[in-house]
């Protein structure tokens, strides 16, 4: 491809099935991570459980507050959020479900900011795009239930793509930056030492106990290696497939032997699989589910 065509295949339409596989997956990691925290939605967002107090509005640590809420008012957050979220997943009323589901999710996150980790400010922004988007326009209830004389669309203007594809990129940079800068190139046993931490699962303790440290020396570096370069990797049409692969497996890794991160890794998955894996794969699947 030309410089001068670069440009113009960035902007072009994208395959909606990129954009679809983003709203049947994510909602479904993003509600697997809050599930815990739902079931006892009682203790969590309510007097019932530990409540951050009340700074005023003086305080630069607490630039917003967000009060306890009564329970019955807690349990119907609950629930509308587990209904929105599968709701966006089904492609059922999708534009309605995603919006509730952003605003619920943005509440969730601000409500109790020491339990907002990663998926709650990251299934935040995924399910906004999602509101923003015309996803649901296939594969979905609302699509199946469409006149078959309405032929369902093939491609969505290029942004509804582009901003995961855009958001994944950053994310990976941006990490491999701080993980340079923090200590990553100094020191060769980083991963090592972050096996013993708390979220250690039986698979890391077997893996600490058989692998030989240096393997996750190469395994540090080659994470670093994998996020600092990819704007290239996945730009670049020859790695990008390699890229994708690597990805999956170091999620996969992540998930498997960091216990509560599953959900985060679940996460990223699904927008690496939506971004990245071979289109006739994804429609093919798709094609299957629906």
């Amino acid at each position: 491809m030309s410089l001068d065509a670069a440009p113009r295949a960035f902007t072009s339409p994208q395959p909606i099935e990129r954009l679809e596989t983003v709203r049947i997956l994510a909602p479904l990691a993003i509600l697997g991570f809050l599930s815990t925290r739902l079931w006892h939605v009682g203790s969590w967002l309510t007097e019932a459980g530990f409540v951050v107090p009340n700074l005023g509005r003086d305080d630069y640590r607490q630039p917003l507050y967000l009060g306890p809420l009564p329970l019955w008012l807690a349990v119907i957050v609950a629930v509308l959020t587990v209904a929105s979220g599968l709701s966006t997943s089904l492609g059922y009323k999708t534009r309605i479900a995603s919006g509730v589901f952003a605003a619920l999710l943005a509440y969730l996150a601000l409500a109790d900011r020491l339990e907002a980790f990663t998926v709650s400010k990251l299934g935040t922004v995924v399910a906004v795009a999602l509101f923003a988007s015309p996803a649901g326009a296939r594969y979905g209830i609302d699509a199946r239930a469409r006149p078959q004389s309405s032929a369902p669309p093939t491609h969505v203007n290029w942004g509804n793509v582009r901003f995961f594809q855009a958001l994944l990129v950053f994310m990976y940079a941006s990490s491999g930056i701080a993980k340079a800068s923090g200590g990553w190139l100094d020191n060769p046993s980083v991963i090592w030492t972050h096996l013993h931490d708390s979220y250690q699962t039986a698979i890391t303790y077997l893996l600490a106990s058989t692998v030989p440290a240096f393997g996750w020396t190469i395994f540090q570096y080659t994470t670093l290696v994998y996020e600092l370069g990819a704007p290239v990797w996945y730009a670049w049409t020859r790695t990008r497939i390699a890229a994708l692969m690597v990805g999956l497996g170091m999620h996969i890794t992540i998930g498997i032997m960091f216990g509560p991160v599953v959900w985060f890794s679940l996460l990223m998955m699904s927008l690496l699989l939506a971004s990245f894996a071979p289109l006739p794969l994804l429609a093919r699947a798709l094609r299957h589910l629906w």
